[in-house]
């Protein structure tokens, strides 16, 4: 699949404001299943200094320093991606698929902060220690079927409902609601997989589903990383491992680290910011061999002295969660 995805997000304040160090991660992943054949990032104002950086997760992120005051604020990046269907975890497992839990000693240290648990010390949520459980149990402790089991049992479980304000809950929190957003239901899964030492991590994007929906969101989904096949992608909110209708933006074992739009801003505690968006796609089922198209074609108020917001993985685009900050992330 190719398509070209145009994401705007406009931020207006009542009074001109100081913007602070901002962070963006509109930049889709350009390995792997999918290939980057444009970026285009267009700021305003214009930022003094504009830079980017490959993240510990390997995703490349840009960051911003502004200087002067502004009433207005406006991101817009403009991607044309190609993506393809992964090879069948079948295929790539086929007599070798590793049998759970998964001993931790074996994998690449790197992949540790991909395991840890949901709590300060480092311990799983019990909740998603039981959930794993069950789907280990039904699974004759076989990963691909672990997987499926552990989807089926999120899904019965948890109603999908978008939510658009706060960080992504955890495990016990989701089940005990039985209702979640996209980004609830992908950290139940990571929490769940990490339990039997499969590291997982989160994942925000694009799902350009068909029929074409009113509107698109961004999105939110797991990856889990299957020794002899590498990260894979798998969405409980929608049929479980991901194909080629997904555009990956930002991972990270933190979800917080993956906001398309994180950063602060200084003014009167009087400033009221409002924030409007649009994510707008347009795709094709061009030859993957062919050449690039033309790139042608309710809240605390913050403290009085130095009130700063950061956007969160909240939503692509809602009011704010702070009397000063607009963030951005997805239902």
């Amino acid at each position: 699949m190719r398509a070209r995805v145009q994401h705007t997000l406009t931020y207006r304040y009542s009074a001109p404001v100081l913007l602070g160090p901002h962070r963006f991660c509109l930049k889709p992943r350009g390995h792997g299943f999918q290939r980057l054949l444009d970026f285009q990032l267009t700021i305003t104002p214009e930022p003094a200094l504009l830079y980017p950086l490959v993240a510990a997760s390997g995703d490349e992120i840009l960051r911003a320093r502004f200087s002067g005051g502004t009433d207005y604020f406006q991101v817009q990046a403009s991607s044309l991606v190609e993506t393809q269907t992964a090879p069948a975890l079948t295929l790539c497992l086929e007599d070798n698929e590793p049998n759970l839990p998964y001993p931790v000693g074996q994998l690449n240290g790197e992949l540790s902060g991909a395991l840890l648990g949901w709590l300060p010390n480092g311990q799983h949520d019990p909740a998603a220690v039981d959930l794993a459980q069950e789907a280990l149990m039904g699974s004759d402790q076989r990963v691909l079927m672990f997987l499926e089991q552990l989807v089926t049992i999120i899904q019965d479980r948890v109603k999908y409902t978008q939510r658009h304000v706060g960080p992504a809950w955890p495990a016990g929190r989701t089940l005990k609601e039985r209702v979640g957003s996209c980004r609830d239901l992908a950290m139940l899964m990571i929490e769940a997989c990490r339990c039997v030492g499969l590291p997982a991590r989160f994942v925000s994007g694009y799902h350009l589903v068909e029929p074409r929906p009113q509107r698109y969101d961004l999105h939110a989904w797991a990856e889990v990383y299957l020794p002899g096949a590498g990260w894979r992608g798998f969405d409980p909110s929608g049929r479980g491992a991901i194909d080629d209708r997904y555009i990956t933006l930002a991972t990270s074992a933190r979800p917080l680290l993956t906001a398309a739009v994180n950063g602060s801003f200084s003014g009167s505690e009087r400033v009221e910011s409002e924030l409007s968006w649009s994510i707008e796609a347009q795709l094709s089922d061009a030859d993957p061999t062919a050449a690039p198209a033309d790139p042608a074609d309710s809240a605390a108020p913050a403290a009085p002295t130095a009130p700063t917001a950061a956007s969160r993985h909240d939503q692509a685009g809602s009011a704010a969660s702070a009397t000063l900050a607009a963030p951005t992330g997805l239902p």
